[in-house]
């Protein structure tokens, strides 16, 4: 069995360097870029988890802090939904320019406001991000703008005791013309910290990444 490819990279945009944990099994079908939720990180154990998911089904992850740790002191910048799907954009140009990864179908995994930033990034790189996988996310804050411009098929995953982030991505799934689907986790709170929750977050993306993640020839 062939050990994974992991390898710390330092991504430079526009004189900001950014921090990515890499990840490629062998022959590896799809990557996955991961935009992590307000106040959490690449370290996130959440995300980790389902990256790892996702390795072990064949899927490259890029975990990335889209926020240098100076910005992220900054409450308002967690927040700048702007800022991160810029951020975001830039990180998949340089995958798209890395010699292991730039001929692979490219998907985005988004974690509450990270999953506003994917959709955003989305939005402005179509036809490149084939799919969007939203975990708690606050798609609504994409704009309804944005939301309308998402062509790629997105999956909304949310807890069932989440009721109020539940609601919002009713509303955003209702402005959205793409292929769209909004799963509901019996029992998860916001976080999934319920046994089992997280495991079905991931098993649902890895469906959804294997459904719609195509190399293209």
């Amino acid at each position: 069995m062939k050990i994974p490819m992991k390898e710390l990279e330092h991504i430079d945009l526009n004189g900001v360097t950014l921090e990515g944990l890499l990840s490629l099994p062998p022959d590896a079908k799809g990557l996955v870029l991961f935009a992590h939720g307000s106040g959490s990180s690449r370290h996130s154990p959440r995300n980790n988890f389902v990256a790892q998911v996702l390795c072990d089904h064949g899927f490259g992850t890029l975990l990335t802090d889209l926020l240098t740790s100076e910005e992220d002191e900054d409450t308002a910048a967690r927040f700048d939904i702007h800022l991160l799907s810029e951020r975001l954009v830039g990180v998949t140009r340089w995958v798209r320019h890395h010699a292991f990864t730039k001929h692979l179908p490219i998907g985005y995994f988004g974690a509450s406001t990270g999953a506003a930033a994917a959709l955003c990034a989305a939005a402005s790189l179509v036809p490149l991000v084939q799919a969007v996988v939203s975990r708690g996310g606050r798609p609504d804050l994409a704009g309804a703008k944005v939301l309308a411009q998402v062509d790629c098929p997105t999956l909304l995953l949310v807890g069932s005791l989440d009721e109020d982030v539940l609601a919002l991505n009713r509303q955003a799934a209702s402005l959205m013309s793409c292929e769209v689907h909004l799963t509901i986790v019996p029992g998860a709170t916001h976080l999934f910290e319920e046994p089992g929750t997280l495991e079905a977050v991931a098993r649902h993306a890895t469906q959804w990444f294997t459904q719609h993640l195509r190399i293209k020839h």
